[in-house]
């Protein structure tokens, strides 16, 4: 027996900000913390590692919030497109779009009887939105907005590029480095963590794939921060 009022909770549909989220926090500690740790590494005073990092916070908001509206902007056009193209043909081949959207129910199982019958429903209702939805697998809900994904990532780079620089404030002068580094690895992994969590993924694999990728970038910063350092002095 099926309760009344029962509600599946799927996560799917947080996959657009969520993404935009998770990027941009990722990026901010790794871009931020692996700029000031390859500064860190050549010796610098401490105030120029933390101009470094403010400049790589400020730029790396900016890059992201640009970077994020272009390529969604990029998606919207396209899925706009792809609507103007679909109302054309439903206006011209009705008869056409029809037999094509049948054959779409066909394909995933359905009767060719049953499948009629499906598409006939679906089409008296709203048969642009049949169209979009199982021909082109455009969902009102699931939609590209730039805006969005444009300031979720700024802001998110922000919040979390503010982390590194912090740590280095109250970091021990020797032990800048490994204080830089067992902070950001530790933010990305409880990062990592929580957008698998968010999107109902395992957490242990989400959370190794940012360490990894995190730690790999700041040993390479490193390594090169700490050959510049010594070929300069």
């Amino acid at each position: 027996m099926v309760k009344k009022g029962h509600k599946e909770r799927h996560k799917s549909s947080r996959s657009a900000w969520l993404r935009a989220a998770v990027l941009g926090s990722n990026d901010a500690i790794v871009s931020t913390a692996s700029l000031m740790v390859g500064v860190a590494a050549s010796n610098a005073p401490r105030e120029v590692i933390i101009v470094s990092g403010i400049a790589g916070l400020v730029a790396g908001a900016m890059s992201m919030a640009v970077g994020e509206y272009v390529s969604v902007c990029s998606q919207s056009d396209s899925e706009k497109a792809d609507i103007e193209r679909e109302k054309n043909e439903l206006a011209e081949h009705p008869e056409k779009e029809f037999v094509e959207l049948v054959g779409i129910y066909e394909k995933r199982g359905l009767s060719r009887a049953l499948a009629t019958e499906v598409a006939k429903e679906l089409s008296s209702h709203d048969q642009l939105k049949a169209h979009l939805r199982d021909e082109l697998n455009i969902v009102p809900g699931t939609r590209a907005k730039p805006f969005q994904a444009a300031w979720i990532s700024a802001l998110s780079f922000t919040i979390f590029a503010t982390i590194p620089v912090l740590f280095l404030l109250i970091a021990p002068t020797d032990y800048r480095i490994s204080v830089l580094v067992t902070a950001s690895l530790t933010c990305l992994g409880l990062l990592g963590a929580f957008g698998a969590y968010l999107g109902g993924a395992p957490l242990i694999p989400a959370t190794l794939r940012v360490l990894i990728g995190g730690g790999l970038a700041m040993a390479i910063t490193a390594a090169i921060g700490k050959v510049l350092g010594v070929s300069i002095t």
